[in-house]
């Protein structure tokens, strides 16, 4: 079965989170651990976070993956 692949980024507040609860009711799965980064130009810390999920049809670039 194919596997996708995401990276869910957002600045570190709640939105981060619920960003991630979303992708994981949707059946993506966590893939390593989540990073943060210090975003100078924003001032702002940033966070992200891998997920992945199999899909039954093949991958294609012009797939909507947050539709997934």
């Amino acid at each position: 079965m194919p596997l996708i692949y995401r990276l869910l980024t957002e600045d570190d507040t709640s939105d981060f989170c619920h960003k991630v609860s979303l992708a994981l009711s949707r059946g993506w799965q966590l893939h390593g651990g989540p990073a943060m980064a210090f975003d100078a130009a924003s001032g702002r810390m940033r966070c992200a976070q891998a997920v992945t999920k199999e899909i039954e049809a093949d991958y294609s670039p012009e797939m909507k993956l947050g539709q997934q």
